[in-house]
């Protein structure tokens, strides 16, 4: 994820790291390149058909129209996933400090702990369909499979034989089984979002209705902006492709790309929240290389 003060206006005007461009510039190039084709034509060889730029005007607006409403939805779905992100870290922060109240006994508490952070980190490799990293594996070892379901099943487990063996009464097992609970919602949540994508149907109508756009549009510049109209053109593109491109990105908030979560980051507080329990110095927290943090 991107994070920066905004800045200056110059700074704005040329600042690549975050944007779009790169992504769509063999597009905006292509554009360019027919609108010129269609302007030299028109200019040296001979008179194409200049067409009114009213129709264009009632396109454009409905051409924005859904693309506002496909970002709508995309951001939704990326303000739930940080939502249930930090919902998570707050149940496992809330982890902590209830099995220092309901578990007395240092060696399942430590487990628990470690056990929790395995389950995060898991989760976390899960989602972007990575396999399991060093800091996963870190406190997964003991674990029958390296999967955020293994994780969370060991520390129920391991809840289930404090309470059997007398180590925890009936309510701090309540409570504590409710947490783990809390945080299995938030898995099943974020793992919804990320094996439910936006139905493809509007990708391909966003972008087939973009390119129509764009590739028309020269036709109706011709009469008044001339040679410019390879310019203006590929202004409008940049604004729609660019736009189709930001909620592409947005629509999986897991992913690796510059507008994902920083679930890295997350992870680092995690281990953060928990090292004061464990006896353990805790580790500095993640900060944006380049401005972005992973």
């Amino acid at each position: 994820m991107i994070i920066r003060e905004r800045p200056g206006p110059l700074e704005l005007l040329f600042a690549l790291r975050g944007s779009v461009l790169l992504h769509i510039l063999p597009e905006l190039a292509l554009i360019f390149t027919l609108s010129a084709a269609i302007t030299g034509w028109d200019s040296m060889v001979a008179p194409l058909k200049h067409l009114s730029s009213t129709p264009f005007a009632l396109f454009g607006v409905a051409l924005s129209l859904f693309l506002g409403f496909r970002n709508n939805a995309a951001y939704d779905r990326w303000w739930e996933a940080r939502r249930l992100w930090g919902g998570l870290l707050s149940g496992v922060r809330s982890l902590a400090r209830e099995a220092e109240l309901f578990l007395p006994d240092t060696e399942d508490r430590h487990a628990l702990l470690r056990e929790a952070r395995a389950y995060v980190h898991l989760h976390r490799c899960s989602l972007r369909g990575l396999a399991p990293d060093a800091a996963a594996l870190r406190d997964a070892g003991h674990l029958p499979a390296l999967t955020p379901e293994a994780a969370m099943t060991a520390m129920n487990t391991r809840l289930a034989r404090a309470f059997q063996a007398g180590k925890l009464d009936g309510f701090g097992a309540q409570i504590l089984s409710a947490r783990l609970s809390d945080m299995g919602l938030a898995q099943a949540g974020a793992e919804r979002i990320a094996g439910t994508p936006l139905p493809y149907a509007y990708s391909m109508l966003v972008y087939r209705t973009s390119w129509l756009y764009c590739l028309l549009l020269p036709f109706a510049l011709l009469e008044g902006a001339g040679w410019l109209a390879p310019l203006f053109t590929c202004i409008v593109g940049y604004t729609f492709l660019g736009l189709a491109e930001v909620t592409e990105e947005l629509v999986h908030p897991f992913g690796l790309t510059e507008n994902a979560l920083p679930l890295d980051a997350i992870c680092r507080n995690c281990e953060i929240s928990l090292a004061p329990h464990l006896g353990e110095p805790a580790p500095e927290p993640l900060r944006p290389v380049n401005f972005r943090l992973d």
